[in-house]
């Protein structure tokens, strides 16, 4: 179980959040919604251990994640707005770099991913000479390359067109049939898709959920 207790957070003297406790259960997706400013980022930077929170903890497996940092960071995959990609390695090259960290060297599941995300005959392209679209997709096809049951996506969906769209959502649920966990931000309607999806949606007076 991973569960967020009592966060609050204050930037620049102005309360983002306060109060904000909930639980992500093996299984589920649940989407943060907000107005732009409300923090949904700031809480996601939280979660993922980025950043502290002005007030309460996060716990995975019923303990205090500062308290097991590496345990807790090899069982969770995080994706921020940046890509988190090196751009002097070609799309291959970063997704291999990627899976000899997690300790394994697969080359048909990243050229699998490649072709999931849409970016199959672009392995051999420096991440450099990419759009900031596909650049995005070469972060994304660590999904299909990941062993971690917790993901902390913050607007996957963002400059993905709606076949790509359908693909990551088909993942997403795909991934919480399995027993995994998603925790998202998105600008895109995902009611209905998935019977276990929850809404916590972000103000200033959050409390639980």
């Amino acid at each position: 179980m991973f569960e967020a207790l009592n966060l609050s957070c204050v930037r620049d003297e102005r309360t983002l959040f306060s109060g904000l406790s909930f639980t992500v259960e093996p299984g589920e997706m649940v989407q943060i919604e907000g107005q732009n400013g409300a923090g949904k980022t700031s809480l996601l930077r939280i979660l993922a251990g980025l950043s502290l929170p002005d007030v309460g903890e996060v716990r995975w497996q019923g303990e205090n994640t500062r308290r097991q940092r590496d345990i807790f960071h090899q069982q969770l995959l995080f994706l921020g707005h940046q890509p988190g990609i090196k751009s002097v390695l070609t799309a291959y090259e970063n997704l291999a770099f990627y899976q000899s960290v997690d300790g394994k060297t697969d080359a048909d599941a990243i050229y699998q991913a490649l072709e999931h995300i849409g970016l199959l005959g672009y392995e051999d392209v420096t991440v450099a000479q990419m759009s900031a679209g596909q650049q995005r997709r070469v972060a994304l096809a660590r999904l299909w390359l990941t062993r971690a049951p917790m993901w902390i996506l913050d607007e996957p969906l963002t400059a993905i067109d709606k076949q790509g769209v359908a693909t990551l959502i088909a993942l997403f649920e795909q991934h919480a049939e399995r027993g995994g966990m998603v925790l998202l931000t998105t600008h895109q309607d995902l009611q209905g898709v998935n019977r276990n999806l929850r809404k916590l949606r972000l103000t200033s007076e959050s409390h639980v959920y």
